[in-house]
């Protein structure tokens, strides 16, 4: 007579087939997933459409291999000819669940980095928002003129010519090309939106630059580098809030996948556990004829 409680080998045949059933419809939405979408624009399905058919699927493969991997479960189960009618159907719904936990360990161990890569990817990026902000207005300040350079912004201020010298006809002219110069300019911009703002003094030597290369008076030159310094500031702000913008988006929709997956394994856990005292009901009575009660 076999005392145990546990059909370790009916739990072990449906957390098999469970997770066998489990991978091939994963393998099958990605394939629906990738012929839904297009690089085109105005093309394939929104990403909306895509979030809520993931959920979905997700659902329904769990409800699906989950249900297979309890009714074999129930199915395979030794029978037990002189325990209670409710102890059977306790046993054979306790068979389900554990069908059920061992496919979803068994799914866990080999997705382990796709699912800590979801669910951590939103508290990864909530922790970095400022990082990402940060490196956002890099980016705009190397886009604009040249890689923020803290040691080259002192060395131009140390070197710097004299303002005069962009107006006076009688002294030479700043040795520097073209290239140098836009460079040394991307230094102080990127700085001064690293410290907050533009300096009287280099307002006033990059209004003398400008005068020169635009041929303009020395006060224009300045009130256009004060406009273009306030539209450059902007753009920064901008490109902060949209990194913010994007980091909180995400954070959002990691925590929403969290939680539905959570809900698909509890539906999951629900109808392993159903399918395998339907599993048992049938081998019972196909097999051995109907239950009887036993006190």
């Amino acid at each position: 007579m076999n005392l145990s409680g546990v059909s370790w080998a009916a739990v072990l045949a449906g957390a098999a087939g469970a997770a066998a059933l489990s991978y091939a419809l994963v393998i099958l939405g990605f394939g629906l997933g990738l012929s839904s979408v297009s690089p085109w624009a105005a093309a394939g399905a929104s990403a909306t459409t895509i979030g809520v058919a993931t959920i979905l699927w997700l659902t329904l493969t769990q409800i699906a291999a989950s249900s297979l991997g309890g009714y074999i479960a129930g199915r395979l189960r030794v029978k037990w000819p002189t325990v209670h009618t409710d102890e059977v159907y306790f046993r054979d719904t306790a068979h389900g669940f554990l069908s059920w936990a061992v496919a979803s360990l068994l799914v866990a161990a080999f997705l382990a980095n796709a699912i800590a890569g979801v669910i951590g990817g939103g508290a990864k990026i909530a922790a970095t928002t400022a990082g990402t902000a940060a490196a956002a207005a890099g980016v705009v300040a190397t886009k604009a003129a040249g890689e923020l350079d803290a040691q080259g912004y002192f060395v131009d201020s140390l070197l710097r010519a004299p303002p005069a010298a962009a107006t006076d006809a009688s002294l030479p002219a700043p040795a520097s090309t073209d290239a140098q110069v836009r460079d040394e300019v991307g230094r102080i911009f990127a700085t001064s939106i690293a410290t907050g703002d533009l300096s009287a003094a280099d307002r006033a030597y990059l209004g003398q630059v400008v005068a020169r290369r635009a041929g303009i008076d020395p006060v224009q030159g300045e009130q256009r580098v004060n406009d273009v310094y306030v539209q450059f500031k902007q753009s920064v702000e901008n490109a902060k809030t949209n990194a913010k913008e994007a980091a909180d988006t995400a954070r959002k929709a990691s925590a929403g996948i969290a939680i539905w997956l959570f809900i698909s394994l509890l539906c999951g856990a629900f109808f392993a556990s159903l399918s395998a005292t339907i599993g048992g009901r049938h081998r019972d009575v196909f097999v051995h004829g109907p239950r009887t009660a036993h006190r």
